[in-house]
Parts: structure tokens; sequence; C-alpha cells
């Protein structure tokens, strides 16, 4: 058997769905406008929120720890691969979420089966948020732990559920602290409200929160205050922070443990300390000052309104993600190349990373959008908008 055939049957599959899709080959780095294909194209799907890819002192600190320690780590964290600036930015990260210790992992995918699959076992159960992500999805299936889902938000559902489950020995809530293909947040005080009443752990992945909700970007716990009552926070290096990496944020004792049980950690070599200074300078970046966190909210909030007027449904985004929902999966990647064709870059995500019928091109606000930007993509929106009898 060719076991090619099988995948050539897929991928054209995917094509007769107007599923399928491309990778784009930039020409230049993360901004607000890129090139492509020789030519300049405003950037509208990037998760570099508050343009810190090309912040100054985050190159600088790069470029110190490149002639400071070279280019890679060497090892995994458990031999030779812990450098003193892995340590300090863990450091850094514990005091800025206001936690007793962080542990730094590769990416926040990783993260999330690091964790996830370290802290439950056969005896425990995962009650999950239905549009978690699939970090998290991919965690939950490494562990022998019983699983249950409640319906997006839906807080009755999650008691129920809590009620139903007293028996396991650890139960554990788990929900993304921003969604990120609706843009909409979680309920954080009324989950954790439940998670206590019923003895209920509560983890939050805050992907799409760090940098981007809180004071200075702390994240979800941070702008609900609810510090001392999330048990274990997920963040991202990747996204706002501007680099990559992920780390979970919470007890020493969760840290110690997951040193010896979490495989990613154990089993890939740390960061590069380039990244990992980079990452620092980000955090002191944030903590000094708020006012990209600022520009970006009045970015989104601005442009979003703007866009409900012309009339696009933005679904539920309370955020800078901020989604044009279409429906149908081919003529939400027609609408996002028809943008690409007026020079407006917007993802269109289809079927299977949402529902069949919930085709959307996903858009991102950051900090370093100009109202010129977004007067450009606005312009471009709401012609292909028309012609496409959207509006």
């Amino acid at each position: 058997m060719n076991y090619l055939n099988d995948l050539a049957a897929d991928i054209e599959g995917w094509k007769r769905d107007g599923r399928y899709r491309t990778i784009k080959v930039w020409e230049s780095g993360s901004d607000t406008w890129m090139n492509l294909n020789g030519r300049k194209i405003l950037q509208m799907s990037s998760n570099n929120y508050l343009g810190l890819t090309h912040h100054p002192k985050l190159k600088q600190a790069a470029i110190a720890a490149i002639e400071k320690y070279g280019v890679g780590s060497g090892s995994v964290r458990t031999i030779t691969g812990t450098l003193d600036i892995h340590e300090q930015l863990e450091l850094e990260l514990a005091a800025f979420k206001g936690t007793e210790a962080a542990l730094v992992f590769q990416s926040g995918f990783t993260t999330n089966q690091g964790a996830l699959s370290s802290i439950l076992g056969a005896d425990d159960v995962v009650i999950s948020d239905e549009l978690n992500h699939a970090s998290i999805i991919d965690g939950i299936r490494l562990t022998k732990a019983s699983r249950r889902i409640f319906a997006h938000k839906d807080m009755n559902q999650l008691e129920a559920v809590l009620k139903e489950t007293q028996k396991h020995r650890k139960r554990v809530v788990v929900t993304d602290g921003v969604f990120s293909m609706d843009g909409d947040i979680a309920p954080l005080p009324e989950i954790v409200q439940l998670a206590e009443a019923y003895d209920a752990i509560v983890y939050v992945d805050d992907a799409h929160a760090s940098g981007v909700l809180g004071k200075n970007g702390k994240g979800s716990t941070d702008h609900f205050g609810l510090h001392g009552r999330v048990h274990i926070q997920i963040g991202t290096l990747s996204k706002a922070i501007g680099a990559v990496g992920g780390y979970v944020a919470g007890a020493q004792l969760l840290k110690e443990h997951l040193i010896h049980t979490a495989r990613p950690f154990l089993f890939s070599t740390s960061q590069p300390p380039a990244v990992a200074a980079t990452c620092l300078a980000a955090i002191q970046v944030l903590r000094d000052s708020g006012d990209l966190v600022t520009k970006l909210w009045e970015n989104a909030n601005g442009f979003r309104s703007e866009l409900k007027g012309l009339g696009f449904d933005t679904g539920a985004s309370e955020t800078p993600i901020i989604p044009i929902i279409i429906g149908d999966p081919a003529l939400t990647m027609r609408f996002s190349d028809r943008l690409l064709e007026e020079g407006v870059f917007a993802q269109g995500i289809v079927y299977p990373t949402v529902a069949m019928d919930k085709g959307r091109v996903r858009l991102i606000v950051t900090a370093q959008h100009t109202s010129e930007d977004l007067a450009f993509a606005l312009n471009s929106l709401q012609k292909v908008g028309r012609e496409f009898g959207l509006l």
C-alpha cells in the first residue's frame, strides 16, 4: 500500500472543500507592514500584540546574550542547560505574576502538554471548556484522568459537573483566559467561586491574555483581582512578549514537581540564552510601563466599534482578537484571499479549527497599528465586504 495515495486523497478533499491553504513566506520580520512577494502588506493577523519583536531593549538584550553565552544552551535544563539567565527569567516571571515560582518551557504548546500530563493521574478528573486551545486538548489526551467537557462559559453546566465528580481525588477546571478564535474572556471570577465551593483546582491558560489583560499585561488573574485564588497560570512568551516560549506560574512545590515529571521540560533542550534574555527584557519593559497595553486597547476597542458600525458580525469579541464571522469555509478563504489582493493580510480560519459553519477571518489589532493603518484596513474590509454581500 502506498501511504502517499491516502495523503493525496486528503489534500484533494481539502481543495474541493475550499479549506486547502499554502504557507505564506514573508520577506521581512514581524511588523505592521510586511513584505510578501515584493509587496508591502498590512499585517492584521499577527500575535505581536505590543510590537515588541522590534523593541530596541529586546534586541540589545539578545545580542548581548549571544556575545556572553553563544547561540545555544547545549543541553536539557536538568543537565547543563540551566544558565543563570534562565533562572533570572523565572524569578522575574514569578514576581511579575505574583506567584511563588515560575518554570519556563520551550513553547506555550509544550507547557500545556507538560503541565497537564504531570498533575493529572488516573484517579483525577479534568473539566475543560469546550473551546479550549488545541494544546490543552492534547495535554489532556496524554493523561489517564477522566475527562469532562462543559459548554463554553456555561457556569450552570460547570457546577453540575463539579457536583457529579466529587468522588475523584483531584478535580482540575481548565480554561483559556482569552479564547483565541472568538476573542472573548473567560468568566474567571465565577469559575474560581465554583472551584472554591467544590474544592477544585483552577488552571488558566493565558496565552492570549499575557501582555494583554491586567495591569501592565499581567494576565487574567490580575485583570479580575484573583491573586492567590488561581492555582496554576500558564503564560506564553511567543505572542505579546515578542519571542518564543511558555511558562507555568504557581506554587514552588508545583515547580519542583514539574521539574521531575514534565516530559517536554525533561527531554527538550532549553531556550537559547538569547531568547531567555529577550523574554527577560520584555517583562522588564512591561513592568516599567503600561503605555503599550493602553494603546493596544484603545486601538482594539475603536477598531471593533468601527467594524460593527459597518455591519460586520464580530461574534463575541471583547479583546484585540476580532473575528469577522462568515460561515462557509470556501467563502471564508476567498474573502481572505480577496483582502490580500487589496493589501491586507487577515487569515481565514475554517474547519477543523472552528466549527464547519463558523468560518471566520480573524483580525488581531496591535499597539503598533497607527490610525492610518486601521483606516486602510477598514476601507479594504468595507470594499470586500460589500463585494461578498456581507454588508
